[in-house]
């Protein structure tokens, strides 16, 4: 499958600008390209709690099984300026659930195997 890295990094920059960050002021947009060629997109949201605001990569997953599932096969997260941005521990296990380590994530650095963040990540497989 062809991956279009550009129309990735654009629509995760168009989500960002929706994101709910009042309190941080740090919007943060994620697209992902799904395996039957579907982009599913996620935005941060932030709560007056704090500990219970949602990363964009939480709203990305949402969508994607939302809309059907599938594999994640390439994926772009950008903060507030459309910089690169790399996803928290959390998200990580989250986008290793739904696209596991031959999942594609852009650095500044190029795209890289999600395998580079998430070395030795740990999904359905170790649980039998």
């Amino acid at each position: 499958m062809e991956i279009n890295w550009e129309v990735l990094h654009l629509a995760a920059k168009e989500v960002m600008t929706k994101a709910y960050a009042p309190y941080s002021n740090f919007k943060v947009g994620v697209a992902g390209l799904v395996s039957d060629g579907r982009i599913v997109v996620g935005c941060n949201s932030e709560n007056a709690s704090y500990g219970v605001g949602l990363c964009a990569e939480c709203g990305l997953i949402s969508s994607l099984t939302a809309t059907g599932g599938g594999r994640l096969v390439a994926v772009v997260c950008v903060d507030g300026n459309g910089e690169y941005l790399s996803p928290c521990g959390r998200c990580r296990q989250l986008l290793f659930e739904h696209g596991g380590n031959e999942m594609l994530f852009m650095t500044p650095d190029g795209p890289k195997p999600l395998s580079y963040l998430l070395p030795w990540g740990f999904g359905p497989e170790d649980l039998k």
